[in-house]
C-alpha cells in the first residue's frame, strides 16, 4: 500500500492506495487537497475571512450566501429534523455552525476526485472518519476506546456495502458536542456504519447528543451502530456485530 498523509481542517488526513495505482497518486492527492481546501475557506469558523465567519458576524444575510453553502445549510437542517434534533447546524447562540456535516462532505467529495482519477480502490481518512472503496477486498478498521486512547473496543471489516464510519465522543478533548438529552444514559463514545459518510458522521454524532433514543433511531434506520455508555458497558446492534471480526468481539449489551 502507498500511504499519504496531510493536514486539513485542524485534523490529519490519510489515503492509502495499492502500489499499482501509485502512478497516479499525485494528482489524485492534489486534487483531494485542493477539494478539502475549498470546503474549509467556505465553511470554516476558525476562519475570519470565511463567507461563514461573516455570516456568524452578520455583515451578510443566509440569503446572500452561494447556493451550495444554502444547500449545505437545507441538508442539515433535514438531518436535524430526521435525528429529531439531536443533530443541529446552530451553536448555543444560534450561529449556524456547518462543521457537523462539512467534514463528511470532503471526505465524499474526496472520493469522488480519486475514482475521477481512475483510482476505485482506497482507504481515506479523515481525522478518523474513514470511507473505503474495492471490489476484492475487505478493510479491517479499529475503533478505539472512547476513555483509553490506547485500547480498542473491536475492529470492524469495511466492505462495499458497508463502506463509511463514523466514530464521534467526548474522548480525550472533553465535551465538545451540546447534547439535546441532560438525563438518563449519557453516552462517551459512538460508531455508526452505513453506505455514505454525511449519515455516519451525522448518526455518529445524534448519539452522543441524544443518547440511547437516538441510537435506537439510527439502528431501526438500517445503520451498525456501537455507543458506550458513561458506566462504559459496550452497546451493540446485531449489524454492527456482524461487521465485527471474530477475534475481537467485545462483551455487548443491546442497542
Amino acid at each position: 500500500m502507498t500511504v499519504d498523509v496531510w493536514e486539513a481542517m485542524g485534523t490529519v488526513v490519510s489515503l492509502r492506495i495499492p502500489d499499482t495505482l501509485a502512478h497516479t497518486r499525485g494528482p489524485a492527492v492534489d486534487g483531494v487537497t485542493r477539494v478539502i481546501d475549498s470546503l474549509e475557506r467556505e465553511y470554516s469558523l476558525y476562519m475570519d475571512d470565511s463567507p461563514i465567519s461573516q455570516l456568524a458576524r452578520g455583515e451578510v444575510t443566509l440569503e446572500s450566501m452561494s447556493a451550495d453553502f444554502r444547500d449545505t445549510y437545507s441538508r442539515a437542517i433535514e438531518w436535524r429534523n430526521d435525528t429529531g434534533g439531536a443533530f443541529t447546524p446552530h451553536r448555543g447562540d444560534g450561529v449556524i455552525d456547518l462543521s457537523g456535516i462539512v467534514k463528511a462532505d470532503a471526505i465524499a467529495a474526496g472520493a469522488v476526485v480519486l475514482r475521477a482519477h481512475g483510482i476505485t480502490d482506497f482507504s481515506l481518512n479523515f481525522g478518523g472518519d474513514i470511507i473505503v472503496a474495492g471490489d476484492d477486498r475487505t478493510w479491517p478498521v479499529a475503533i478505539g476506546h472512547p476513555t483509553d486512547t490506547l485500547a480498542t473496543l473491536a475492529t470492524v471489516e469495511l466492505t462495499t456495502s458497508w463502506c463509511a464510519i463514523a466514530t464521534s465522543g467526548t474522548g480525550d478533548r472533553g465535551e465538545h458536542i451540546w447534547r439535546s438529552v441532560n438525563s438518563g444514559q449519557h453516552i462517551i463514545g459512538a460508531t455508526v456504519v452505513s453506505d455514505d459518510i454525511v449519515a455516519s458522521d451525522v448518526w455518529a454524532t445524534s448519539i452522543i447528543s441524544g443518547g440511547s433514543d437516538a441510537a435506537t433511531s439510527a439502528s431501526q434506520r438500517g445503520y451498525a451502530v456501537m455507543y458506550v455508555d458513561d458506566k462504559l458497558t459496550i452497546h451493540a446492534n446485531l449489524l454492527m456485530r456482524d461487521l465485527i471480526s471474530e477475534d475481537t468481539v467485545p462483551l455487548f449489551a443491546n442497542v
